[in-house]
């Protein structure tokens, strides 16, 4: 083995390592500075103070320029949403290092050919932006099974006595995360000053559901008008859980359809690309007829598969 090679590789794996690494601290639990700024600290306040905390030159200088832009600012909501400590320059950088490794890799393993790094550099380009939205599905489902629990604990506190206020913070210390995490920003805002509706406002930015919504909207609409918030939320709470009801039940009926969708969108290309890997021969004897004729024939498959997952999704769509 040359020493080349040897070197490719060793670079290889330590990339791997470090994509392991920040991938791992980043969705870990906070420290205990974090935790104690985050007392007296809203959550822009506790932003600046994170990022000074990891300044680093190259990716503040990215981020600098990136998050202005309306892409930047989408990356750093998405990164909120997933609960991920990822500066937005730091997120450029996991994908190219995500590009040059899975790359690099492919590379050596389908015989040092340029099309093996171009398809293992497509799949370390969409490979973080998929664990960021996986992460962030996993949070909104486990924060919307908790969300009737929470109006039942606020429900209980209001009848008793306390304000929504002391209601909110009772949430934030009993229930578990990420209900807790982001009723306890929210009690943090409102302690500094923030207005309750500006801080409900950045509690649904944050996380993006439905029957969140319906909550904050009975919650505002109570503060301006009156009326019995207990009763309210009571209703709410009912209705929500007959909600998560149904969606499970559509969700389990329709998992057949969603499972047969991306099976049948999946194997052409995962065939093409083992096929690749194993017989680029058999597969570049297909530019025997031409490479635009090539070209074009690959161009229709794609659209077609595109197309027919498509159908298939929106069928096993059905609004609740």
């Amino acid at each position: 083995m040359s020493l080349s090679l040897i070197i490719i590789i060793g670079g290889v794996v330590l990339i791997v390592v470090l994509i392991i690494g920040v991938i791992v601290s980043s969705s870990s639990e906070r420290t205990l500075v974090e935790q104690r700024l985050g007392q007296y600290l809203g959550e822009e306040a506790s932003a600046t103070a994170d990022r000074e905390a990891q300044r680093s030159a190259v990716t503040d200088w990215v981020s600098s320029r990136v998050e202005r832009t309306s892409y930047g600012d989408k990356i750093k909501r998405d990164l909120a949403r997933a609960d991920l400590k990822f500066k937005v320059g730091e997120y450029f950088a996991l994908i190219f290092f995500s590009i040059i490794a899975i790359g690099g890799l492919t590379w050596l393993i389908g015989g040092r050919n340029i099309i093996s790094f171009l398809i293992g550099a497509v799949v370390g380009f969409f490979a973080p932006g998929f664990y960021v939205r996986q992460q962030q599905t996993r949070r909104l489902n486990r924060f919307n099974d908790q969300l009737a629990d929470m109006l039942n604990l606020m429900v209980n506190g209001l009848r008793a006595g306390y304000s929504t206020m002391q209601a909110m913070e009772a949430v934030s210390k009993e229930l578990p995360s990420p209900i807790c995490d982001e009723f306890r920003r929210v009690v943090q805002e409102m302690q500094i000053g923030i207005p309750m509706e500006t801080a409900l406002d950045n509690l649904h930015r944050r996380i993006p559901s439905d029957d969140l919504d319906f909550v904050i909207t009975a919650i505002n609409v109570q503060r301006e008008v009156g009326g019995n918030l207990s009763e309210i939320l009571d209703t709410i709470s009912f209705t929500i859980r007959e909600r998560v009801k149904i969606k499970g039940e559509i969700r389990v009926l329709t998992s057949q359809v969603r499972a047969s969708g991306t099976l049948l969108a999946m194997i052409p290309i995962f065939l093409t690309v083992i096929l690749w890997f194993l017989n680029p021969k058999y597969l570049m004897s297909f530019m025997d007829a031409g490479l635009a004729c090539a070209i074009g024939a690959g161009a229709l498959v794609v659209i077609l598969i595109g197309l027919g997952y498509f159908i298939m999704m929106r069928i096993a769509d059905i609004e609740v």
